[in-house]
């Protein structure tokens, strides 16, 4: 590992094109292993007149549009146009950062590393068409390239692939098992679907590479809070802010800590709640359904036995081609589980919450999937738990009802209503 004194010396004393793109991203690494780290490195972008090296000292600490500007007036090299995209791709300037990446090949970059990093450009800007050409094109370095995976790992992932996403991170590890971002895509995905003892340890054979994964330790932190064992959970934070003193996500998930260990909490009643929730969560593809029922089902983008309970006889049967034999395939399907159609949307006890009126929102927006607001493992948790699949959902709950979830703290509430205010949405408040 190149540690910040050394990469201070090979950014600022050596020539530029002494540079690397390995030197790059291990620089990168090193300015982000301390708030210390970060501030030394930009005292010394500060008072050096090397343009390349200031912008590439900007990009690593975070600081994109000053990286941009003073790229920008150094002269051209492959490292100026490499720092350019990256920096680009951060500001979502996703055009620009393909541009910047086509340029660097022109001024003799390794044209596999500026491909990958211009398919990854387009895969964020949603063009999953045009990243998968890029990376068909090198489909012959499979074999030999961690980064390849990696990057078609992340394009599936954004495809909901999720299963074949997973064979990548796992061939990319295998081939390089020091890649720090594939172990982590594959740690997350795990940990999203729920297997989390996988999770667990990929988590912890990341930190204990250097310098130490802070989103590994935090999401382990999480995973180390769902079980009950809070002096891990402590131990992970409280690693994140000796090195991040100020890290905002840390410090607010270290009070979330200290209260969940005083929280009364009733087990046997979460566990009911987990176990209805997984009943509704199963999906439809799982159930021996005729042909024309699947194919019914799915136009109607009914996909969970939650999403039949959202839904009446006389919805299935007003659909073409869905007749009487499909409905009684679905109800048999339902009474098995003790379930009926329509059940969740039978009146609603005395004291329910109606719908809220959002003025000026519209529909397309709040019948978003929570999906699209890309929350945390823990917020996601919450969702799920709470029944909240739509944006319209989430606006109905109070701040008290999610803070009234397992181990939803002020951290979690924050990032939702950081997300929601993308939108102009917030949360109910009581009258």
């Amino acid at each position: 590992m190149v540690f910040l004194a050394q990469a201070e010396l090979e950014l600022f004393e050596k020539e530029t094109s002494a540079i690397t793109l390995e030197m790059i991203r291990q620089m990168w690494l090193s300015a982000n292993a301390s708030e210390r780290s970060r501030t030394a490195l930009l005292e010394r972008a500060r008072n050096s007149k090397n343009p390349t090296a200031c912008g590439l000292a900007y990009l690593f600490c975070g600081q994109n549009t000053q990286a941009v500007s003073t790229l920008e007036k150094a002269p051209d090299s492959w490292q100026k146009f490499m720092g350019l995209g990256y920096a680009y791709r951060q500001l979502q300037q996703y055009e620009k950062a393909a541009a910047a990446f086509d340029k660097a090949v022109q001024y003799e970059a390794d044209p596999m590393s500026a491909a990958l990093e211009k398919a990854a450009a387009h895969r964020m800007a949603g063009d999953f068409e045009k990243a998968a050409q890029m990376l068909a094109a090198y489909s012959q370095m499979e074999n030999i390239s961690a980064e390849y995976h990696f990057q078609m790992g992340k394009l599936l992932d954004a495809q909901g692939e999720y299963e074949k996403a997973v064979q990548h991170y796992q061939t990319a590890l295998e081939i390089d098992p020091s890649h720090a971002e594939a172990r982590f895509s594959l740690a997350y995905a795990c940990d999203l679907r729920g297997d989390e003892e996988t999770a667990v340890s990929l988590y912890q054979e990341l930190i204990r590479q250097q310098p130490t994964h802070v989103n590994a330790l935090l999401n382990l932190a999480v995973l180390y809070e769902d079980v009950g064992q809070y002096e891990q959970a402590f131990q992970c934070v409280e690693t994140v802010l000796r090195s991040h003193p100020n890290h905002p996500k840390a410090r607010l998930f270290q009070k979330d800590i200290a209260s969940s260990k005083v929280m009364v909490y009733d087990e046997e009643r979460e566990k009911r709640k987990d176990r209805q929730n997984k009943i509704l969560e199963i999906p439809i593809s799982d159930f021996e359904l005729s042909v024309r029922s699947r194919n019914c089902l799915k136009k109607m983008n009914i996909e969970t036995l939650g999403d039949l309970l959202k839904t009446t006889e006389a919805d299935l049967l007003s659909y073409k081609n869905f007749g009487e034999t499909s409905l009684m395939e679905i109800k048999r399907i339902l009474e098995s589980k003790g379930l009926r159609l329509g059940m969740a949307l039978e009146e609603k006890p005395v004291g329910a919450a109606e719908p809220p009126v959002v003025p000026g929102a519209s529909p397309e927006v709040l019948s978003k999937s929570v999906d699209e607001l890309e929350l945390s493992v823990r917020a996601r948790r919450a969702m799920t738990r709470l029944g909240v699949k739509t944006l319209l959902d989430l606006i109905g709950k109070t701040e008290a009802e999610l803070l009234g979830c397992k181990n939803f703290g002020m951290t979690s509430l924050n990032e939702v209503k950081e997300k929601l205010s993308k939108y102009g949405l917030s949360l109910r408040k009581l009258e």
